[in-house]
């Protein structure tokens, strides 16, 4: 018989067995309820990272490696990944934010000088949380080979199917997923969700025109919804 149980995150009540996972998310700043769905479990996410890992030390061996987290996304898959790295580690982080105003199209996408770690003549390794159009990584891949890294490569949770406007691709990907819009993990939703054990799709009917414009504008540029 599948367990149940009760999680208390942001009000949240759970309905159904837990290989089965329904939540409805009662959020303050919303009147309607969200139903969430359960993509990926947190076993299913421990694998995946463990991947992740074999694979990056598979490649870098015992070199020494810069790791550079982009923020927020990435905080949690960051700190589980580079528990199960032995090679000598440098750890940085990167904030972006795109500026849109009331513009219909995505701003320039800048970032902070002030979290730049130094990677000059250093091997480089990004750990994103998930690769929409790409338009983060080849951005801060750029950054990155104007400043003199001597190698850059990509990690990611998610891949999202047939979203990709570059020409880059991630080189370490611990699962691809379909078009939906995702949280927990480190993923949010309005800042929310972040601390879910799981990654979850929130219901596409369940979202506003606005918050599916803003999530398209936004992708994966750090300052839509799945950043």
């Amino acid at each position: 018989m599948c367990s149940r149980r009760t999680i208390s995150h942001f009000g949240v009540e759970f309905a159904g067995p837990w290989n089965a996972l329904i939540l409805i998310l009662n959020l303050p700043t919303r009147s309607s309820l969200f139903v969430v769905k359960e993509l990926l479990s947190q076993q299913q996410l421990r694998e995946g990272v463990q991947r992740l890992a074999r694979d990056v030390t598979a490649y870098y061996a015992d070199r020494p490696l810069t790791i550079v987290g982009i923020l927020t996304g990435s905080i949690v898959l960051l700190a589980d990944l580079i528990r199960q790295l032995e090679m000598p580690l440098r750890v940085g982080l990167l904030q972006t934010r795109s500026y849109r105003g009331q513009s219909t199209e995505p701003g320039a996408l800048a970032i902070n000088p002030d979290l730049f770690p130094d990677v000059k003549n250093r091997d480089v390794l990004l750990v994103d949380d998930i690769f929409d159009t790409g338009n983060t990584l080849a951005a801060v891949f750029a950054q990155l080979d104007q400043v003199g890294a001597r190698s850059i490569r990509s990690a990611v949770l998610l891949r999202k199917a047939g979203r990709r406007q570059v020409s880059l691709t991630p080189d370490f990907v611990a699962f691809d997923i379909p078009d939906e819009f995702v949280v927990g993990y480190g993923l949010d939703y309005n800042d929310l969700y972040r601390n879910l054990p799981h990654v979850a799709a929130l219901e596409r009917s369940d979202l506003t025109e606005s918050d599916l414009a803003e999530t398209d504008l936004a992708s994966d540029d750090r300052e839509g919804p799945n950043s």
